[in-house]
């Protein structure tokens, strides 16, 4: 039998040890294009080792709650960032890190027009819309090496809603 992870809204503050959450929130940065665009800036911190910053486009299946999380990822050398290219919410799941293993996960409910940004190291699940398309832009290492851990767990863990 599966462990059950009920999920909560995604926050800034919640989500500070995983990474760093992408949205516009309060007053902008600056007022740019002579008055017609207001710059949130540098949102997230991108660190990446040998290699550049990327950006690719994912299009990933829409999942539903219940969802059977089976395997976390992680990727040592660079953060990866998530952006969503529709206005849907997403789930987002991480664990922490407990001597080179993850530890019990924990799950977050993006509102729309949230993304993510994981930190280098940062155990997590696969990209996981819960709605279509799912279209994200990814900003993440580009370059030689591995750069991918998995994590199977033993024993599913059954992701459920808040």
């Amino acid at each position: 039998m599966s462990a059950q992870v009920g999920t909560t809204p995604l926050t800034a503050k919640a989500f500070a040890p995983f990474g760093d959450v992408i949205e516009v929130t309060g007053d902008p940065d600056k007022i740019i294009n002579q008055g017609q665009c207001g710059r949130y800036h540098d949102l997230a911190r991108l660190d990446f080792t040998d290699g550049r910053a990327g950006i690719s486009l994912f299009n990933a299946n829409p999942r539903s709650l219940p969802y059977q999380l089976d395997m976390v990822e992680r990727h040592p050398e660079g953060s990866q960032a998530f952006i969503p290219m529709t206005h849907q919410p997403f789930l987002v799941v991480v664990a922490p890190d407990e001597g080179g293993r993850p530890g019990y996960p924990r799950a977050f409910v993006t509102k729309p027009g949230q993304g993510v940004n994981y930190f280098r190291g940062t155990w997590h699940g696969v990209l996981t819309p819960l709605h279509g398309p799912g279209l994200f832009a990814v900003i993440d290492r580009i370059g030689g090496g591995a750069n991918l851990e998995e994590f199977w767990f033993d024993t599913s863990f059954e992701i459920i809603g808040g």
